[in-house]
């Protein structure tokens, strides 16, 4: 037998949890794509029976899926600590980021450096999302049943245009009963051929013993609300105290607290909630802003929800709350403040909910309706890249035309994504330089 690969140090976990933060292009499922490539099949932290079954939860949750997940994994391997560090490691880069090229947006405004670059990454983020879809279907979708509830996904969020809860209840609902009509459908694990990889053991293999911390009881899930219900009060009351209830980055704190738990399906299900709020309600920023905002969420490292670091620094540095002398420092602050209140609730599900999935991972009255559920997100995935890609490659509409130069960037990047295994960032890299060359050559 194959021996199993060392156990990482924490110290180890945490460099490749920082790399990930930097390189986690492609939204939700490129993301995704890249920890189950990383973990599952090179460094095989962890199975893919157990990867899947995290996943599966980690879709059921409010909030951005691939960063619960890497909060989970990192919870597994190295307790709490370790999903705090996995789980913030995960968005700090991306907040970094995006608070220096929210700073550049609002000093210097559009120019045609940012506008070449963001027309070559566009069409890679299509190529990148099509990709991810392939990548976890081609490992999910094992059988004529699940290929059909994937679909259905696809035709009820396209077409039918339903609530992206509805589709995860109806998805649950089939594999609850197709787990005991015809169990061997809904299985998971074992279908979609063995690998090299897979003939290792991983560190957390399908049949590792549930780790100590890992087990539920009842005094830990007390414990973990009470801190969870103090870490939102501690800095919700300083600033109503300090700043006033009416004050923008109290209301800031509210908004996206209340966004955090509707926040079900991913980003994209949230962000006409955000929009009105921000936008309507608010006039934090105008709508143009918005869209700007959800190119820069596109175009670097992170969960797309970051956008909400977008939000707050443009809607503090219109608003001025300290004064016009202090824009920077008032834009900053609410990109901090919102992000907080945005993630919290995330890594508050994981440790509040991981024991009790844990204790699940080989039951099939609850592995079924999680493996349907992970077949429709595929079907939803799918309809994102229709999403990205219908603007991107007609962006008059199809009444204006193919846009011949997009459509060949974005089939570059297919082509280095599915045929020379590429990695992301080099293939975000030489579109965005594409993307430049072109412009500066119209």
């Amino acid at each position: 037998m194959t021996a199993s690969p060392r156990a990482p140090t924490l110290l180890e976990a945490m460099r490749f949890w920082l790399k990930l933060g930097f390189i986690s292009f492609g939204g939700p499922a490129g993301q995704i794509a890249m920890m189950h490539d990383e973990l599952v099949d090179k460094r095989r932290w962890i199975s893919e029976r157990r990867f899947l079954h995290a996943l599966n939860y980690c879709m059921l949750l409010p909030g951005p899926e691939a960063q619960q997940l890497a909060t989970y994994l990192g919870w597994l391997l190295h307790r709490t600590r370790g999903g705090i560090i996995a789980g913030a490691l995960f968005v700090l880069p991306s907040l970094l980021i995006l608070i220096a090229l929210s700073w550049l947006y609002m000093s210097f405004g559009q120019t045609p450096l940012v506008a070449g670059l963001f027309y070559g990454i566009k069409p890679a983020v299509t190529a990148i999302v099509v990709h991810a879809a392939y990548r976890i279907g081609s490992r999910t979708l094992r059988n004529g049943v699940l290929w059909a509830i994937a679909a259905a996904a696809f035709v009820a969020i396209f077409a039918a245009d339903l609530p992206f809860p509805a589709i995860v209840l109806g998805a649950a609902l089939v594999g609850v009963i197709g787990g005991r009509l015809a169990p061997g459908r809904f299985a998971t694990g074992g279908a979609h051929g063995s690998t090299a990889a897979s003939a290792v053991p991983a560190i957390v293999d399908d049949d590792t013993p549930t780790p100590a911390h890992a087990r539920f009881t009842a005094r830990r899930l007390l414990a973990v609300a009470s801190i969870g219900a103090t870490l939102w009060a501690l800095p919700m009351g300083l600033l109503a105290a300090f700043l006033g209830w009416d004050h923008t980055l109290t209301q800031m704190g509210w908004f996206f607290t209340k966004a955090a738990l509707l926040s079900f399906g991913g980003a994209y299900a949230v962000l006409p909630y955000i929009y009105q709020g921000a936008v309507t309600d608010f006039g934090w920023l105008s709508s143009w802003q918005m869209m700007d905002g959800l190119a820069l969420g596109e175009s670097t490292p992170g969960p797309l929800i970051m956008i909400v670091a977008f939000v707050g620094f443009v809607g503090a540095w219109g608003k001025a709350p300290f004064g016009p002398d202090a824009l920077l420092l008032a834009g900053a602050l609410a990109a901090v403040v919102v992000t907080w209140f945005t993630f919290l609730p995330s890594f508050l599900f994981i440790f509040a909910g991981g024991p009790l999935v844990e204790s699940t991972h080989g039951d099939l009255k609850f592995t079924a309706p999680l493996t349907a559920i992970t077949a429709a997100i595929v079907g939803v995935i799918a309809n994102l890249a229709v999403f990205f890609g219908y603007p991107v490659l007609w962006p008059k509409g199809f009444s204006g035309g193919l846009d011949f130069v997009a459509t060949v960037i974005a089939l570059g990047a297919a082509v280095a994504l599915f045929r020379f295994k590429a990695n992301v960032i080099h293939v975000i890299a030489a579109c965005a330089g594409l993307g430049l060359a072109v412009r500066s050559l119209a």
